[in-house]
């Protein structure tokens, strides 16, 4: 009686909002949703610098209404040459660290987008770009006047990112600029085809994935040439401009740290038409201060061809950068297995070191028995080198002694163990201006987020290099509140740099002396959201049938009597599954109830103003121990996880088990319907920029590494189209209809909904304008949360 009357509301609800215009959720949520964005903070090295940095809370229709193609992996505006995707700050404050106000920065341009903010090395001036509606312009901010400059006209190229680089003086800067005989792009919407579009496989095994945006024909290729190519100019201070390189198309450039050579990383033909930019062919020169070519150092073919497994990798040098200790020294990494992940090998990855002029042979430096990560270096004569397995889940680093070659096993875990995760080293920048781990005095310091199975105690470490002792100096334990350990400021004097928050208290920052515990603010944010903050949160324990511990954050209603608990409410669950190799690391907790509750629009928090019991990030782990795979059990381990949610939510005596609804997100939205399809525990779901048919993306997808003619039987009972005439729960589709997420093309849930309707499931999708897989316009974004206030109105309490 209960599913018909829900579908029968449901249907005659749907009936009358054919062809809507834009609508606005209820003043409760709207409340919360139309909030004031508090700005966000960036600091230098030093931390002494305090640059503020303001936005609009959302974006609009007419941001992404801009002209746009999309092009080898790409979305770029084709008018102002930078990525269409990109979030701009309209207002920069700055302010010493010590000082007490802000000091608004002069001289900015009008209606200002500002993008690619950047330090000086000496840290004396702040570099950022501005997009007019013709181009981007560079400018820069002195920090003692807080005045900002216009260095170039609006003619620089951003399509490949970051348009600029500093010189290591300061004074300088290279920067791509608009080729000056720029070819017209091609429009061929009107033209005639002069001959099909023809593709050749030439018989290899590859494992590619589901790729968006990429090349289809050669009127793409010839637009994006012209789109990346560009001319590198060096500019100073003044704006006085000097031409460095001819028109190539520029990736990468990259100075030594000594300032003397510069990397440069240019795309090369042939493109393609099934993998992204980044895997097309490239080559990598390192030139003088004179522009003179010294050394090739490196040439990577087209990439179409990839072995299976998270674990393999491309051969050929890879992963090419600037030592940070050495004046003019690069490092690589170059695979011994052919980058197969299948293949035995006693070493994996070899990585060598090749000192500038690179007139001798590189040195090889370490072999890594699992996948290379990378390598940090210090200020003296160590570096720690870091390798990994996915299968495995293992990550080991090895401290290498430059002296006598030694090295030593740091840190040997499985990496989604956070209870024992070390931490992260302090770093700090050397006379080259690089990030480096700080050693002083043989110590190094480590800082931890604490994780435990007691909650969460944010930690600092001292770790004696020679011994590899360690000593706690601090672990953060403020009652009714998170600290988050940002920097060390100074060791010796106990001087750190912090976060504060609670779930009322919007997080801030604080200089703090963990000898004597006394702390100074440094910024002063006010909480946004008001009106939530005396909703009840908590994180809950629970365990699943086969004894996997759970957790989710429980929200309840600000005004609901939690003793007498005379109402039962209706539950919002929102989830995300996540898979791992064994039982012990998925029944880690990782909340914490003194975050800050920031509703937005990916989450169900604002539905407590409304009278719902809202159970947030609820724990969804898919194990597979051994040789067994994850998804080798999903839909029970799904179904499992889901009931064991209601179930602990219900004993608290909360709830009406009756009115229950689940929701989630690109692979939570995939949870959704798979649960609303294979179980009886929910009345009703909310399904959002998801993949639903599996065949779609055969050659692997999440976590899953095998591709469908491995297993077609995991992927026919994972997909929810599969099993469309088993659906019969309400449920609501969203997608955005310009979804640029690999996998989740909008077609997969257009193509869900018309299986759906046509095997009479009650189901409405939404389709929202101009949306990736993240949601921005704020006329889009209040649209959505309107449409799951009324769906989950008639489906949970009418």
């Amino acid at each position: 009686m209960k599913l018909t009357i829900c579908l029968l509301a449901f249907l005659n609800f749907y009936d009358a909002q054919e062809n809507i215009n834009y609508q606005k959720p209820s003043a409760e949520i709207l409340k919360l949703a139309d909030y004031e964005r508090p700005p966000g903070v960036l600091m230098n090295s030093k931390k002494d610098w305090v640059v503020f940095t303001y936005r609009p809370t959302y974006k609009t229709l007419q941001d992404l209404s801009q002209q746009e193609m999309k092009l080898g992996g790409l979305r770029i505006n084709p008018v102002t040459n930078i990525a269409s995707t990109v979030t701009y700050f309209n207002n920069l404050k700055i302010r010493k660290i010590n000082e007490k106000n802000e000091v608004q920065v002069k001289n900015l341009p009008s209606n200002a987008k500002i993008a690619y903010v950047s330090f000086s090395p000496d840290e004396k001036k702040l570099a950022f770009t501005n997009t007019t509606n013709k181009g981007i312009e560079l400018w820069i901010i002195d920090m003692e006047t807080a005045i900002a400059k216009k260095l170039t006209e609006d003619t620089l190229n951003a399509n490949l990112g970051t348009p600029y680089v500093w010189f290591n003086d300061s004074q300088s800067m290279l920067i791509k600029t608009l080729p000056q005989n720029r070819p017209a792009l091609i429009d061929s919407s009107k033209d005639l085809p002069t001959g099909p579009i023809v593709s050749t496989a030439d018989g290899k095994v590859s494992q590619n994935r589901t790729y968006q945006d990429l090349l289809k024909n050669p009127q793409d290729e010839k637009n994006f040439e012209v789109l990346t190519a560009s001319e590198i100019y060096s500019v100073d201070l003044s704006g006085k401009l000097k031409k460095i390189k001819d028109q190539d198309m520029y990736t990468g450039l990259s100075f030594s740290p000594d300032g003397n050579y510069v990397m440069v990383s240019v795309i090369k033909k042939p493109f393609s038409y099934i993998v992204p930019l980044n895997r097309f062919p490239s080559t990598t020169v390192v030139y003088d201060m004179k522009g003179n070519a010294v050394k090739t150092v490196n040439e990577v073919p087209l990439n179409e061809i990839m072995p299976k497994g998270f674990s393999s990798v491309r051969t050929g040098k890879r992963a090419m950068a600037w030592r940070s200790d050495a004046p003019a020294t690069l490092t690589y990494a170059e695979a011994l297995d052919g980058g197969d992940q299948s293949k035995a090998a006693d070493y994996r990855d070899e990585i060598f070191t090749w000192e500038a002029p690179f007139t001798a042979a590189p040195k090889s430096f370490f072999k890594t028995k699992q996948r290379y990560e990378d390598i940090n270096w210090t200020n003296d004569h160590y570096a720690i080198v870091s390798e990994g397995w996915y299968d495995t889940r293992n990550t080991k680093s090895f401290l290498i002694d430059f002296n006598n070659g030694e090295s030593k096993v740091i840190d040997d875990r499985n990496y989604q163990d956070v209870y024992s995760d070390p931490g992260q080293f302090n770093t700090v920048k050397n006379q080259y201006g690089r990030t480096v781990i700080d050693i002083k005095g043989g110590k190094a310091y480590l800082i931890g987020e604490g994780f435990t199975k007691d909650g969460q105690h944010p930690f600092i470490d001292e770790m004696d290099i020679q011994s590899l002792k360690k000593k706690r100096l601090y672990t953060s334990d403020i009652k009714n509140a998170k600290e988050s350990i940002i920097d060390i400021l100074n060791p010796s004097k106990g001087e750190i740099l912090t976060t504060q928050q609670s779930s009322s208290q919007y997080p801030n920052y604080f200089k703090k002396n963990i000898k004597s515990n006394k702390t100074e603010p440094v910024t002063n944010f006010a909480n946004p959201f008001e009106s939530i903050k005396n909703v009840y949160k908590e994180v809950i324990t629970y365990k699943r049938n086969d004894g996997v511990t759970l957790t989710g954050t429980l929200y309840l209603p600000a005004n609901y009597d939690r003793k007498a608990k005379k109402e039962k409410l209706p539950l919002l669950i929102w989830a995300y599954p996540t898979e791992y190799k064994d039982k012990n690391t998925a029944g880690q907790n990782t909340q914490n109830p003194n975050d800050f509750t920031f509703p937005y629009y990916g989450s169900f928090v604002y539905w407590t103003t409304k009278g719902y019991a809202v159970l947030d990030d609820a724990a969804f782990p898919i194990i597979g121990e051994g040789k067994t795979e994850p998804n080798d059990t999903f839909i029970p381990q799904l179904v499992a996880n889901a009931e064991a949610a209601i179930n602990a939510v219900d004993q608290l005596g909360y709830i009406d088990k009756k009115k229950v609804a689940v929701g989630g997100h690109s692979y939570g939205a995939f949870m959704t319907a798979n649960l609303l399809t294979h179980s009886n525990l929910f009345a009703c779901g909310i399904a959002r920029s998801g993949a639903y048919n599996r065949t779609l993306t055969p050659f692997g997808f999440q976590s899953e590494q095998r591709n469908y003619w491995d297993v077609p039987e995991i992927y026919n009972a994972m997909s929810p189209f599969m099993n469309a005439d088993k659906m019969k729960t309400p449920l609501l589709l969203v997608h955005g209809d310009a979804d640029n997420n690999p996998g989740t093309f909008t077609l997969q849930t257009e193509r869900y909904f018309q299986a759906l309707k046509n095997l009479g499931a009650p189901v409405k999708m939404v389709l929202l304008p101009k949306e990736s897989h993240g949601y921005q316009a704020k006329e889009n974004i209040l649209h959505l949360l309107w449409e799951q206030d009324q769906f989950l109105e008639k489906c949970l309490k009418k």
